[in-house]
């Protein structure tokens, strides 16, 4: 026994045969623009809807009964095929349209007038994950009639028609198919030649769509191919550029290497110099205490007081001048760690700071030189500052005579 199912849309895939071939020739043979009250044309919507209907599933209303609606299927063309919005939206906006039947009927009318119902149809069939959710695995069109019938539905495309379907009631409407339509009469026999030519019309218009339609794949393959070169390139020249960005790191791992190494130099000798600061100032602290001491021992005498805080003064003032001078060597020092920093940061940027650092390299060693230089100069100040203070002392020792040995020795441990 066969498939009643089978049966089902084998009889469904004849009758649309039947409906769509008498559509195109009475079409053709009338040779105007079609309307609404056009038989053939009323009778091939009607077969649509039984198509369109054969296994749908049910939808639940309520508790107990189920809603079939071909509305359901038809709406999810818009998110396969971004052309169809347009008539989405236009079946939604239609007035007085209130039940999911009659919007379906209103989507079938438009997609005949624009002439694009084979590619929306053909669009929903392919995606059969989809339409599981609407049809049963043995519906028209999960199987090949449904295939059958898309193709057939390419053939209306010469077809003009012209529907008014915002004024036309399509909710109540009762989908009977008429047989008497398509039952041949003795008349119809002598039609036989025409027929024929119309069918070769139509055989060629089919042909030339379909050569069409493989131009389009070829196209699209030819496309997809050259994508796929320029991914390949895409991808090589981001290996070149990768590989490149390695070298490039490397380089920049061995000047940081040497960026370090002169910074820790540096820093030993920044250790040097605040080792020779902090001497100077703790010998600055033992000079004022040994002035102090040395003014409480001249107290007594009053003869030599004026000549020895006269000598004092001169000592406190080349004392301040070496503050001074140690306040100007804290400011380079500043003015070298700010160079240093600087050169750090543009090292980081790109090979063309290198010239850069070799010129601040130039400018740190030229500070450095004159930080030595003016400590030398310090401390021959420092040693031409004790040497008239020892001068001074001894004269003054001189003028006091032999019962001031105690204060001599003082003084000779000041000097020295």
């Amino acid at each position: 026994t066969k498939d009643p199912t089978a049966v089902e849309r084998a009889n469904l895939l004849n009758m649309a045969k039947l409906s769509i071939k008498g559509l195109i020739e009475s079409a053709l043979s009338f040779g105007r623009t079609l309307d609404s009250d056009y038989p053939p044309l009323q009778q091939f919507f009607v077969v649509m809807e039984h198509c369109l209907k054969h296994g749908l599933k049910g939808i639940r209303k309520s508790f107990l009964s189920y809603n079939k609606t071909i509305w359901g299927p038809l709406e999810l063309v818009e998110k396969l095929y971004p052309e169809a919005e347009e008539i989405g939206a236009s079946v939604r906006d239609l007035p007085g349209l209130k039940t999911p039947l009659g919007r379906a009927r209103a989507w079938l009318r438009l997609a005949l007038m624009q002439k694009k119902m084979a590619d929306y149809l053909r669009c929903l069939i392919i995606q059969r994950e989809l339409l599981s959710e609407f049809y049963e695995y043995h519906a028209l069109m999960m199987e090949e009639e449904g295939a059958v019938i898309v193709g057939l539905l390419v053939g209306l495309n010469v077809i003009d028609a012209n529907l008014c379907v915002k004024g036309e009631d399509l909710d109540s409407q009762v989908g009977v198919i008429d047989f008497s339509m398509y039952l041949k009469s003795e008349e119809d026999i002598g039609n036989k030649e025409r027929n024929v030519q119309i069918a070769a019309i139509l055989d060629q218009k089919n042909y030339v769509e379909e050569l069409n339609r493989q131009l389009k794949l070829l196209l699209l393959s030819i496309a997809k191919n050259n994508i796929i070169k320029l991914q390949e390139e895409n991808h090589q020249l981001r290996s070149e550029n990768n590989l490149i960005l390695r070298k490039t790191q490397q380089h920049l791992e061995v000047t940081k290497v040497d960026v370090e190494t002169e910074l820790q130099t540096y820093k030993h000798s920044r250790q040097g110099l605040d080792e020779m600061y902090n001497d100077a100032r703790r010998q600055l602290r033992d000079e004022a205490q040994l002035r102090q001491d040395v003014e409480n021992e001249l107290s007594v005498q009053v003869s030599m007081k004026h000549e020895i805080e006269l000598a004092m003064k001169l000592l406190e003032k080349d004392i301040h001048e070496k503050q001074d001078t140690l306040i100007g060597l804290r400011q380079q020092l500043e003015e070298v760690k700010a160079i240093n920093i600087e050169m750090y940061q543009k090292l980081q940027g790109s090979e063309d700071g290198l010239k850069e650092k070799n010129e601040i390299i130039a400018r740190l060693e030229e500070k450095t030189n004159k930080i030595t230089t003016a400590m030398k100069q310090l401390e021959q100040s420092d040693s031409d500052l004790l040497t008239q203070t020892r001068t001074i002392a001894m004269s003054l020792v001189k003028c006091a005579g032999s019962d001031t040995q105690d204060q001599y020795k003082l003084v000779k441990d000041i000097s020295f």
